[in-house]
């Protein structure tokens, strides 16, 4: 049953790079079209790390209960366990691609923030776009350690 959440976890990914292939590609695009590839990658990042944890739960023949964050995930063991302990050093790790899912999920959460308008008065203000990288290649970086993480838990309970 795991194997089947890890085929789901490695099509999010899949899918996930492949927006991020068309969004590294092809520069001729619209604004619109740009923000949408980026924020689709994103929201498949998401899901395949939703799914990841489903994925853990049901190694630990959690077979009904569907996390949906680290924290559900923890409550589901009365001991420590592996994957948790693992999970929860990457969410703790500024930097590391949980952590970066975590500001890109608050970030895409949230409605942008308004900008003063600069005029005469103001003329100091510095824009600079706020929020977490979600450039290709940071996304790229962050799909390939989640990727890597996938398949080694799939390696390590499927020999098992």
């Amino acid at each position: 049953m795991a194997s089947q959440w890890y085929s789901l976890v490695a099509q999010k990914l899949f899918l996930a790079n492949t927006l991020l292939a068309r969004l590294e590609s092809d520069t001729r695009r619209s604004a619109a079209e740009t923000e949408a590839l980026s924020q689709g990658s994103a929201e498949l990042l998401l899901r395949a790390r939703r799914t990841l944890l489903v994925m853990i739960a049901r190694y630990h023949q959690h077979k009904a209960e569907k996390p949906q964050t680290l924290a559900e995930l923890e409550t589901l063991f009365p001991y420590e366990v592996h994957e948790t302990r693992l999970l929860r050093e990457l969410a703790d790790t500024s930097g590391s691609w949980w952590n970066h899912l975590d500001q890109v999920e608050s970030a895409l959460s949230q409605p942008p923030t308004t900008r003063k308008n600069v005029t005469e008065e103001n003329i100091i203000a510095v824009s600079v776009e706020q929020g977490p990288d979600r450039s290709a290649a940071t996304l790229r970086k962050t799909l390939a350690a989640m990727t890597e993480l996938a398949k080694r838990l799939e390696e390590q309970h499927s020999e098992w």
